[in-house]
């Protein structure tokens, strides 16, 4: 049976940072500027948030010539519902600009 933790703070501000996106698509560097988390954090969380379902990503083709392909993020049903469930601490939401999280 796999070890359920409580998420941490950083985790709860992303998801709520995705949540905030509704359907669209996220990228990594937005997500460390509205989440206030390193790279260094963002990446390793966003994997295993896919690994467990919780997120769908996919790369992008740049719209303009150049540049990189950008992997984007967003949300899965049930990861809509353990954003609901994990909002971040009121402070740090606010802090960020997210939008309180309805119950």
């Amino acid at each position: 049976m796999p070890r359920a933790r409580a998420l941490s703070n950083h985790a709860r501000t992303v998801l709520a940072a995705l949540l905030d996106a509704g359907a669209g698509w996220s990228h990594g560097y937005e997500l460390c500027r509205l989440a206030g988390v390193k790279s260094g954090t963002l990446y390793p969380l966003l994997i295993r948030l896919e690994a467990q379902g919780h997120l769908e990503a996919e790369w992008q083709q740049p719209a303009e010539g150049g540049r990189p392909p950008r992997h984007a993020y967003r949300l899965t049903k049930t990861g809509v519902q353990l954003a609901r469930d994990n909002p971040p601490d009121s402070k740090v939401a606010a802090r960020r600009g997210l939008r309180e999280v309805p119950t």
